[in-house]
């Protein structure tokens, strides 16, 4: 066998390697972040249990009702499977607080920040 055979076959193991351990390291990132993500859901869901248990404007009903109205006003074409409360964020008086959504579909997911007024639940902005 040629030096160019023996360093052409080094070169494709070593390119090989490097291709399999990079798809590892990947998939055992995604799934290590799909487990925060599901501790971040449950948090939040507490969060908003215990908002709701000192303040009786933390409906979930009439926050989904809002984050829903917000993503079919400024993305119409988005189509998602599951709506998930991310973060409540219950400040002192109404003025301040906020709920944070993701809407999760095949097209991948949009986030909606909604703010509370005199008025109720409105969306501050949906990305």
């Amino acid at each position: 066998m040629s030096t160019l055979a023996i360093v052409l076959i080094v070169i494709a193991v070593i390119v090989l390697a490097a291709l399999v351990g990079g798809f590892l390291a990947t998939r055992k990132r995604a799934e290590a972040g799909a487990a925060d993500y599901e501790r971040h859901v449950a948090a939040a869901d507490q969060a908003l249990e215990q908002a709701r248990a000192t303040d009786r404007g933390w409906d979930r009903a009439l926050l989904e009702d809002a984050a829903r109205a917000a993503l079919s006003e400024q993305h119409p074409d988005f189509a998602y499977e599951a709506l998930y409360l991310v973060l409540v964020d219950d400040r002192p008086g109404i003025d301040e607080d906020r709920a944070h959504f993701a809407a999760a579909g095949s097209d991948g997911e949009r986030r909606v920040v909604l703010v509370r007024g005199a008025a109720g639940w409105s969306a501050e902005h949906a990305r």
